[in-house]
């Protein structure tokens, strides 16, 4: 029987990524959703995030929250993704946790055996499968226009942005760098629009040489260089067992021309391309190319990302992202660093 009443929620790690996406989408969906109360480690920080956007509880320790919540957000870093879900889970709650799911394939299958002993929805924030042109792409890929996909190409390449708040480049909070915070939400991208195919070999290669340098030019504010630990370029082949393959680049610093996020899908058929959306294929003696003409609506990918998690705790609708989906990632990007690490293939 579908759940009618509003969710409550509760938000725990009350940084950007909540302030910036989380908390405003569910306030756009005040039909479905409550925002009931929200916690950080950082008490002054909950207290802010509560004042800013009238959250009525604030609690010191996340634990005591869930007894007055439904479902709960994940945003804190990576180390605690794990630790947090399963509690949340154990005690009867929903969660939607920010990606990457964990900081390896072993917390995510433990996180998703928790979510089946319970019962409950646990859902993982790749927010770029909500966005007009990963969803234009998906219905194109699905009605068979552009065949059997064969290679796919990404690249996820920031120029000089180093995030240089929080603790992103600390390996022990975060699992990794570019890889693990950028270049995850383009792999969970790829792997959905090619029907989620099961990867049997990665070579991967990754690099941190530039952000080691002193003075560097970044646009994301400052970081120190000499204790950063983590990747700020990658690149990487991935074989799937259906013969599909990809070829795969991000950075958040690279001595490019700009900043490029494009995934390029070559079918039998036809191809897709995006960001912009584009449709190319060839027939009737041309060479083929479509863009779209978007009608007004909705542009924050937060808002339907967060619709379907309320509308899943509800029973109305299924997940959009499949915690299985979301292992396949973290396993992907596990391998990469091993690659990189033994300088040969992993086969999986």
């Amino acid at each position: 029987m579908a759940y009618t009443k509003k969710i409550r929620m509760g938000i725990i790690g009350a940084g950007g990524i909540a302030q910036g996406r989380h908390i405003p989408a569910y306030q756009q969906l005040s039909e479905l959703v409550s925002l009931v109360a929200v916690s950080d480690i950082n008490e002054e920080t909950a207290a802010q995030a509560a004042e800013k956007f009238n959250i009525p509880h604030v609690f010191q320790d996340y634990r005591e929250m869930f007894n007055h919540v439904d479902a709960v957000t994940i945003c804190t870093p990576n180390k605690f993704h794990a630790e947090i879900t399963i509690e949340a889970l154990e005690a009867g709650v929903h969660v939607q946790c920010e990606k990457p799911m964990a900081m390896n394939k072993e917390e995510c299958t433990v996180m998703i055996q928790a979510a089946e002993r319970s019962g409950k929805t646990l859902s993982i924030a790749y927010h770029y499968r909500h966005m007009k042109d990963s969803k234009a792409a998906k219905t194109v890929i699905l009605d068979n226009q552009i065949g059997e996909p064969i290679v796919a190409r990404v690249q996820a390449l920031r120029r000089r942005k180093v995030p240089g708040w929080g603790v992103f480049t600390n390996k022990d909070l975060q699992g990794g760098g570019s890889l693990i915070d950028y270049g995850c939400h383009f792999l969970d991208l790829t792997l959905w629009l090619l029907g989620n195919p099961n990867p049997v070999e990665v070579m991967g290669t990754t690099y941190n040489k530039l952000s080691k340098m002193p003075n560097q030019v970044n646009e994301w504010g400052n970081f120190d260089h000499e204790t950063f630990e983590v990747d700020d370029h990658v690149t990487a082949y991935i074989r799937f067992d259906n013969g599909a393959s990809l070829l795969f680049e991000t950075s958040w610093s690279a001595n490019i021309k700009e900043d490029k996020e494009n995934v390029s899908i070559s079918g039998t058929t036809g191809g897709i391309d995006l960001f912009p959306f584009e449709f190319n294929e060839a027939k009737n003696g041309m060479l083929l190319n479509s863009q779209a003409n978007w009608l007004p609506g909705e542009e924050d990918p937060g808002i339907p990302q967060a619709r379907n998690f309320v509308l899943s705790c509800q029973g109305k609708e299924e997940l959009v992202v499949q915690p299985e989906e979301a292992l396949q990632v973290s396993k992907i990007i596990d391998a990469i660093y091993e690659s990189c690490k033994t300088g040969k293939s992993v086969r999986l």
